[in-house]
């Protein structure tokens, strides 16, 4: 679409690629995703950082990336797209050494699902897990320290970011997208750590878009804010749209842009449930699971089904359960969401496929409806 392209950071785990990918003008490609001591793919030349405090991967990201603004930015009528992905919060979350100690004490958040007292509604492997003691509070308290801290630098990053968008006379034509790959646990359902679980500790990311289409809030009010549900795949048809290039996004892509919904007050036609999946022998070993599960995520609820037969549900409304401390799947209570509703939804969510996919005929719910119906 014209767009001068440009990549800083993590690329894929165990990435160690040597020759710049097609379609990146700017390539900047971590290969051990490590703190200091580390080499990166500089558009085909591998460059190694040591151990000096200038090393540090996040200020070497955010020189690069001011680098890239300015370079792109000199070029009139030459739009730009950065992709920016450090390593921080990752373990071992180690600090730039002027963040070290900043946060010396702080605690884990303490979400009332924090240390959950009473699993006996959860599946079999969450009950199994011990109540937290307190070494094991200490170590979470610890890991989020580093976390916070490590984060400080990120924040550095994207604040020179917009000042150098701002010196370039360009941030008022630019959008920038905040956002996470998964969330994280810290003790919530006696779960010390990991993110591979359908619960909203591990699968809620935080999302911030700001740009010309999103309107500032009113003074002295909070930035403004949606409760449409939103999945990592709406970026890319995102993006497309935004540049002005949504008629070259395949037919085939699941996700939808995010366009109509910047504006908070609008009301267009939305999905209202969304897929969760977790597999066992994924792949990726970072990111164990328990065994293979399906669920479904409405606004205000989530039917998780695990291999085996246990069953969840919840209703994550504000006044009922967002914490998911009480599974009401096994419940007698009349109030209770009918089961075979759920069910159903979360059949045509997993078996869907996109509606003009030739090698599934048979498939007469496509992804786009099994996400919209009521």
């Amino acid at each position: 679409a014209g767009y001068r392209t440009g990549f800083f950071g993590k690329y894929q785990n165990g990435y160690s690629g040597t020759t710049k990918p097609p379609g990146w003008d700017d390539w900047f490609a971590l290969h051990q995703l490590t703190y200091y001591n580390y080499d990166v793919n500089d558009n085909g030349t591998i460059k190694h950082y040591g151990s000096r405090s200038t090393d540090y991967s996040t200020d070497v990201l955010n020189s690069q990336v001011q680098e890239f603004i300015g370079a792109s930015a000199a070029t009139p009528g030459k739009p730009f797209f950065a992709y920016v992905a450090p390593k921080a919060p990752h373990s071992p979350a180690t600090p730039a050494p002027r963040d070290q100690h900043t946060f010396d004490g702080l605690k884990a958040p303490r979400l009332p699902s924090f240390n959950e007292v009473d699993v006996s509604d959860k599946p079999p492997w969450i009950k199994s897990l011990p109540i937290l003691t307190s070494n094991n509070i200490a170590n979470i308290n610890k890991r989020h320290e580093n976390r916070v801290e490590s984060l400080q630098a990120v924040d550095d990053l994207v604040g020179a970011v917009v000042g150098k968008l701002g010196e370039q006379g360009v941030l008022s034509n630019t959008y920038i997208v905040f956002t996470s790959d998964n969330g994280f646990h810290h003790g919530e359902h006696r779960v010390s750590s990991g993110k591979g679980r359908p619960y909203e500790e591990s699968v809620r990311v935080p999302l911030v878009i700001s740009g010309p289409a999103v309107p500032p809030p009113p003074a002295g009010q909070p930035r403004l804010s949606t409760d449409k549900l939103v999945l990592n795949t709406d970026y890319f048809p995102t993006f497309m749209e935004l540049a002005g290039a949504q008629a070259q996004t395949p037919s085939y892509v699941d996700g939808r842009s995010l366009v109509p919904v910047l504006t908070p007050s609008a009301t267009p036609p939305w999905r209202t449930a969304i897929l969760i999946e977790g597999r066992k022998f994924s792949a990726d070993p970072e990111i164990p699971v328990d065994v293979n599960y399906n669920a479904v995520r409405t606004s205000t609820g989530k039917y998780v089904e695990y291999e085996g037969g246990f069953r969840e549900l919840y209703d994550l409304s504000p006044s009922a359960d967002p914490f998911e401390l009480t599974n009401t799947y096994y419940s007698a209570d009349p109030t209770v969401s009918p089961r075979p509703e759920r069910k159903a939804r979360l059949d045509a969510l997993r078996s869907c496929q996109p509606q003009d996919d030739p090698t599934t005929p048979e498939v007469e719910i496509p992804c786009r409806a099994a996400e919209d119906a009521p």
